[in-house]
């Protein structure tokens, strides 16, 4: 696959702009650890939801639900909505009880809730099992993903794939250091609608390319 020089200007104009919002931000950011963690407590509603949306909208997403729709039918996509539930929970309850908390991390609330040699325990558990084996897990999937797209788009080989995706993760991590939680929501909000965007584009042009939405055997 070629990339036209357009291609390019875009790709790097997005980079710029999520450069440019952390540098922004990064005072702001930096203030205090309530700043830096919460966004000083300020951050609008639809921005927080919207930041989880375009978490959960990364760059495996378009393969794996498509996988899954391919293998299980349109029932498939259930897997990705299956959380749905738990989240409304933690948003309506749970979210609340944190704010009257005053904490800034679920460690601060493991803190409040527990003490002691358990409390310990449970924060070292909790630290091991979701920085390193989910975290891993998660990043693993999501950059083997991008390896693979980036293989395809840039015309590379695996290793140089790996080398992009490696440097894309470094300007990931740099944005989200140095602008803390509001930089974070900020970059998140334009991921969301560049990616929402262009979901229903590809589904405009995947449909129309098949034919239409009709039943197979009708006219």
């Amino acid at each position: 696959m070629h990339l036209a020089p357009g291609d390019w200007i875009i790709i790097v104009a997005y980079l710029a702009l999520n450069v440019g919002i952390a540098a922004y931000h990064r005072r702001t950011g930096g203030a205090n650890l309530a700043q830096y963690f919460t966004s000083g407590r300020s951050a609008p509603w639809w921005l927080t939801g919207t930041s989880m949306a375009a978490t959960g909208f990364s760059v495996d997403t378009p393969l794996g639900l498509t996988g899954l729709v391919a293998v299980s039918g349109i029932a498939g996509v259930w897997w990705s909505f299956s959380s749905a539930i738990g989240s409304v929970l933690v948003v309506m309850i749970f979210a609340r009880l944190w704010r009257r908390s005053e904490a800034l991390t679920d460690r601060e609330v493991t803190e409040l809730r527990y003490s002691g040699r358990p409390a310990a325990t449970l924060r070292g558990f909790r630290a091991v099992y979701l920085a390193v084996v989910i975290n891993c897990i998660v990043m693993g999937w999501v950059n083997l993903a991008m390896v693979k797209i980036a293989e395809i788009v840039l015309d590379i080989t695996r290793d140089q794939a790996l080398l992009v995706t490696a440097g894309l993760m470094l300007i990931t991590c740099a944005v989200s250091a140095v602008a803390g939680l509001k930089g974070v929501l900020l970059t998140d909000f334009v991921q969301f609608v560049l990616m929402l965007g262009m979901s229903f584009a590809l589904a405009f042009f995947a449909v129309r390319g098949v034919g239409g939405l009709r039943r197979k055997g009708t006219t």
